[in-house]
């Protein structure tokens, strides 16, 4: 590998990088050499024996070396670009990270690009030194994210074990449970909201509504799951106050209550994301009386059916409305509801927020009668219409339709000269190659001429790229300006519109509390007013 650092300064300002993840705390054979203090001892010793200067220190202690997304990582990198060091050194390469991408992105670009030297005391890595052991160095790299999944796989392996046997591996139990001190993986009952928990059944067994019992948590003042989850208050992690009707509902549909280990609910993507996905029940791990109930069987069965019949979103079946979907409420955002009340045989909308909890007042009621609202919306939108089509200037559409159908044809000849300028690039590049394998050319004169092809290279498909993005707005501008026009005729004609005819024209309606309406239209009719 070459000296990737020109003009050496004359004094490094060193910052020292440490990581400890959760997986190095674990280990028995290493864990006096892998903690953050003797990290910092010998590094820190490295920095005297060598005359650099301490500038900063940065430790994750407790993060993953397969994510790069650390607090003390990014705080390195944020001084690295305001020039505070100039120097960072670390005990080995899998502390910087296990990722072999990010981590070569990092050694072999980024810090040389800003002038960094970068150093691994155990590997005997050195960017500002031409040695041979820096070019083990991508190999050390795919070795430390090999290790990272292999490691997943038997951390996998194990937690697989102990959920099969019903033994309790989640981050934070369900609300109501406590780890057993004396065995993580069992759980016991919370003696302060275990009887929150039998509160919220009984009442739901009784036949009180979810928004009733919402209603009753928050006036009880009774502190929320994700409240008591909340450890950090700085944490990024969604964080609820207040009790709602998902909350409560989420706690009369889990299984746990029941003394029923229920695990792999959701799991990651890859050893490398946080991402996580649900998976079909079928794939859940359930393991029947591993811990204490709080909620007899019967009755969590029996609500199961209550929490169904009260739950007014429940009957997804039905006919949707013309305008459902379309209507907002102009105070919280939130959607409007329609409901069928079937005592009284008629439908109306009201605030979904407000709706949930009419006795806290989250939002402003906007009850008002279906039908009178659909017959009002179809005439002012039909006549809105009318005028937008007497409006319409039809001889320059059709012109600008010309203008578009001649400038795609324009675009579409200069990307096939690009796509044949591209592939002489391409043919160029192989070329090169082979003479350079065969001895024809230089080492540096390769590089060179390579260098120069790859940013025309770069250029050419930048280029494409673009021509490709005007292309289908050109494309797509003609397009609607001819749907538009017909969707219009179409819903002026029809006595009966569909939901799809007015979906393709309206974009939202919007309501407030004094029963104002304003309707957001999909084209553009600023010339009717």
């Amino acid at each position: 590998m070459y000296n990737t650092l020109k003009n050496e300064p004359e004094f490094y300002k060193a910052g020292i990088y440490i990581r400890l993840s959760e997986a190095d705390e674990g280990k028995t054979y290493e864990s006096d050499s892998e903690s953050v203090l003797n990290q910092r001892n010998m590094l820190m010793n490295f920095i005297k024996e060598k005359g650099f200067i301490f500038a900063s220190e940065y430790v994750d202690d407790g993060y993953s070396g397969t994510n790069f997304e650390r607090p003390g990582f990014s705080k390195m990198i944020e001084d690295i670009k305001q020039k505070r060091i100039n120097l960072v050194i670390v005990k080995d390469l899998s502390r910087l990270g296990r990722d072999h991408i990010m981590t070569g992105y990092y050694v072999e670009n980024f810090f040389p690009e800003n002038g960094i030297r970068f150093i691994s005391m155990q590997e005997g890595y050195d960017n500002a030194v031409n040695q041979a052991s820096n070019d083990s160095s991508t190999f050390i790299f795919a070795c430390n994210d090999y290790y990272s999944k292999q490691n997943s796989i038997k951390i996998r392996n194990v937690l697989n074990d102990k959920r099969r046997n019903g033994k309790f591996i989640g981050s934070a139990p369900s609300y109501g449970y406590l780890r057993d001190p004396d065995d993580k993986g069992h759980l016991i009952p919370d003696p302060e909201y275990a009887p929150v928990v039998k509160k919220i059944f009984d009442m739901a067994y009784e036949g009180v509504g979810l928004s009733a019992i919402t209603t009753y948590l928050n006036e009880s003042k009774i502190k929320t799951p994700s409240n008591l989850k909340r450890k950090n208050p700085y944490a990024k992690n969604k964080y609820n106050p207040i009790w709602t009707i998902s909350s409560v509902k989420k706690i009369l549909k889990n299984q746990m209550y029941v003394g029923d280990m229920v695990q792999s609910v959701q799991t990651k993507v890859s050893y490398k994301s946080k991402k996580k996905k649900t998976l079909p029940k079928g794939n859940w791990d359930i393991v029947k009386n591993t811990h204490e109930p709080i909620v007899d069987r019967v009755i969590f069965e029996r609500v199961q059916d209550n929490v169904k019949r009260t739950n007014y979103t429940a009957n997804t079946k039905r006919k949707k409305r013309l305008f459902e979907n379309l209507l907002f409420c102009k105070e919280c955002e939130n959607m409007l509801t329609i409901t069928y009340k079937k005592k009284q045989d008629y439908w109306t909308i009201n605030c979904n927020r407000y709706s949930r909890d009419p006795k806290r007042r989250m939002c402003e009621p906007h009850f008002i009668p279906y039908d009178k609202l659909e017959n009002d919306l179809l005439d002012t939108i039909k006549n809105t219409c009318k005028k937008y089509l007497n409006a319409m200037d039809l001889s320059s559409i059709a012109s600008e339709i010309n203008d578009n159908k001649r400038n795609n044809f324009k675009i579409q000849e200069k990307i096939k000269e690009l796509d044949l300028k591209e592939k002489e690039y391409l043919n160029k590049l192989d070329t090169l190659y082979e003479d350079k394998f065969k001895g024809l050319i230089s080492e540096e004169m390769y590089k060179r001429i390579a260098n120069e092809t790859e940013i025309l290279l770069t250029k050419l498909r930048k280029e494409k790229i673009k021509l490709k993005e005007d292309n289908k707005i050109i494309t797509n501008s003609s397009d609607n300006l001819k749907k538009c026009e017909d969707k219009i005729k179409d819903l002026i004609n029809i006595e009966n519109p569909t939901r799809k005819l007015i979906q393709t024209l309206i974009y939202k309606i919007i309501i407030d509390k004094d029963k104002n309406i304003e309707i957001l239209y999909n084209f553009n009719n600023n010339m009717l007013k």
